[in-house]
């Protein structure tokens, strides 16, 4: 969560940065004159901001319209709107424009595939007797509040990923439950030692187009191998997604 902070947080700074520039009258005019240009590129980058935000507000979906219904489940649009800010969050991560049509038609169908999955296994997990105690959310939830300074910067951070201190503490039991049952009943194979040399060669060989001397494989050895582990896991879980899909009954209503 506190990633979603960075870009709030560089335009808050800047802002203060850049009122202290124009405001010391000590500063030369060369300073003056960088210190309001600065300010004016800040209210520009703000404004675009704004406006951004205002189009992936409107991808949202009202709040208590049922999304999606899973084996009688529903699926309402608040937790729509919590996957689909972090989808759009990722986009913008990675340079891209979350609003236009292609890449909204994208996050639609992404949410959607990831709302149904997520309440797939969460079913499985309650069916496996899976579940996350009160200690362990208040131990996460503290955690996680940790992590930034103040309860106002987190709570800024729950706004930006479209949560409430009820839905994220519903978001934390989640995820304890899923991890509990993915760790109990997705286990990936064993990692081979020719799986870990034929990663490494592929990775030596990048380093090696690119001017870099690539670290030894027995300094970079285990990481490969929970890298492996991990894609491993990750391959079975889509797979075990798509067979949980195939007995459920899934009704998308957006």
């Amino acid at each position: 969560m506190k990633k979603l902070m960075y870009p709030f947080l560089l335009v808050l700074i800047s802002a203060v940065l850049a009122a202290c520039g124009a405001d010391d009258e000590s500063k030369s005019a060369d300073k003056k004159e960088e210190a309001k240009t600065a300010e004016t590129d800040q209210q520009d980058q703000q404004k675009q901001m704004e406006e951004m935000q205002k189009k992936m507000d409107k991808q949202k979906l009202d709040e208590e319209k049922t999304v999606a219904i899973v084996n009688d489940q529903e699926i309402l649009g608040r937790e729509y709107n919590s996957v689909l800010t972090s989808s759009q969050m990722m986009y913008q991560q990675m340079g891209q424009d979350p609003t236009t049509k292609d890449a909204a038609d994208k996050i639609k169908e992404q949410t959607l595939d990831s709302l149904v999955g997520q309440t797939l296994l969460l079913q499985e997990a309650d069916k496996k007797g899976y579940k996350a105690s009160d200690e362990e959310v208040k131990k996460q939830l503290e955690e996680t509040k940790g992590q930034f300074k103040d309860d106002k910067e987190f709570e800024t951070a729950m706004k930006q990923a479209g949560l409430n201190p009820d839905s994220l503490e519903k978001e934390i039991a989640n995820n304890i439950k899923y991890t509990k049952y993915i760790n109990g009943e997705i286990k990936p194979g064993e990692v081979t030692d020719a799986e870990i040399q034929k990663f490494y060669d592929e990775y030596a060989s990048q380093g090696g187009a690119e001017g870099q001397e690539p670290p030894k494989l027995e300094e970079v050895k285990p990481q490969i191998k929970q890298q492996l582990e991990q894609q491993k896991q990750q391959d079975m879980l889509v797979k075990h997604v798509e067979e949980l899909k195939k007995s459920a009954k899934i009704d998308i209503k957006v």
